[in-house]
């Protein structure tokens, strides 16, 4: 059974950091593209970040220089450190795995990936 679990979630003071971890099984994270999406309530699910894609990360300008994406090939899990968080960053964060090479274009998409995480909750406020 193919799954992703997401945790490290929580509450945090704005200018914190957070590393969230994305616990793969079913699925090797060094097989497909691994991405963080979040979702804040009434908006859509926005891309961060992706791992492995051709190589190497890409990340969405809104989080580029705070967020960075790292992977344990060991433990089949993806992290998503976050640094000097703001109120803004507060959402739903999920993982997804993805299929083959997308092109760029559609990294951003949620369609592009089939694979989803229950996604765990970043709050950020003082």
């Amino acid at each position: 059974q193919v799954q992703l679990l997401e945790s490290g979630g929580g509450l945090v003071q704005p200018g914190g950091s957070l590393r969230l971890s994305c616990a793969a099984s079913g699925v090797s994270i060094t097989s497909y593209p691994m991405a963080w999406f979040r979702q804040a309530p009434g908006k859509e699910r926005e891309f961060l970040a992706i791992s492995n894609w051709r190589r190497r990360n890409v990340y969405a300008n809104s989080v580029k220089g705070r967020f960075f994406v790292s992977t344990d090939n060991d433990k089949n899990t993806m992290y998503l450190q976050m640094d000097t968080l703001k109120p803004e960053d507060s959402a739903v964060y999920y993982c997804a795995a993805g299929a083959g090479s997308p092109i760029q274009s559609s990294l951003s998409l949620p369609s592009t990936y089939s694979i989803w995480g229950q996604g765990t909750q970043v709050t950020v406020s003082s």
